[in-house]
């Protein structure tokens, strides 16, 4: 049999409570206390900062961010800078990865399961999302050349789970992210799925494919919860 990943739907949820959740989920999950999880998600207008972050590449002032109602967090995953809001589509793997030889966890890996769901979902857009050699995440060339659809940043424990996850543009607003320089890439552009495909995107299809996506890549079944 599969083993069973649980699928949690929390609509538009705070980053903090967000954050605060996972923490819990971790722990439980750290005890075997819990099955494994994929937490779906977006968040109001916020600002996070990994533990690679660089003042530099926030570009508004206090003032400004508070004008406009973007909150700002120093949290503990991997990467610089990025942009979480409504319209995007964050996914948050609480999950146990397996060990290899002597121990040592596959955190590439992960990261490459990851962006190949998302690969996998684009495609099913006629999106064709691809990697680029030392920049996590995935990526769309576009006319005006290389742009981030997908950012990725990930945490993982002594007990080896996963913390953090992804964020998929789907109908985000692009203007937020002209507030920061993200991931610290300044060669490189963002965009979402609706400016490519020049409309609007249903989001719940696109929450339902990344979900049947990750269970075929991670070889789960996946059960709905919330």
């Amino acid at each position: 049999m599969m083993p069973r990943c649980e699928v949690w739907q929390l609509g538009l949820m705070p980053y903090q409570a967000a954050w605060d959740l996972q923490d819990q989920l971790v722990r439980e999950r750290s005890q075997a206390e819990t099955p494994d999880r994929l937490l779906l998600v977006q968040h109001p207008h916020v600002y996070t900062l990994g533990s690679s972050g660089h003042d530099e590449n926030l570009l508004l002032s206090d003032e400004e961010r508070e004008r406009r109602g973007i909150d700002i967090f120093r949290i503990d995953r991997g990467g610089d800078v990025t942009y979480h809001g409504p319209g995007q589509i964050v996914g948050y793997p609480i999950i146990q990865l397996p060990r290899g030889e002597n121990l040592r966890l596959d955190v590439r890996g992960y990261v490459r399961n990851l962006e190949n769901v998302i690969i996998q979902t684009l495609a099913d857009y006629g999106i064709v999302g691809k990697l680029i050699d030392n920049c996590t995440g995935v990526w769309v060339d576009t006319p005006d050349g290389e742009a981030k659809i997908c950012a990725i940043g990930v945490k993982i424990n002594v007990k080896a789970i996963t913390k953090h996850g992804f964020a998929l543009n789907v109908n985000t607003d692009m203007t937020y992210f002209e507030g920061i320089i993200p991931c610290g890439i300044t060669d490189k552009g963002v965009t979402s799925m609706a400016a490519l495909l020049g409309s609007p995107i249903d989001e719940v299809e696109v929450v339902q494919r990344i979900i049947d996506h990750f269970g075929a890549v991670f070889g789960y079944e996946m059960v709905k919860k919330r």
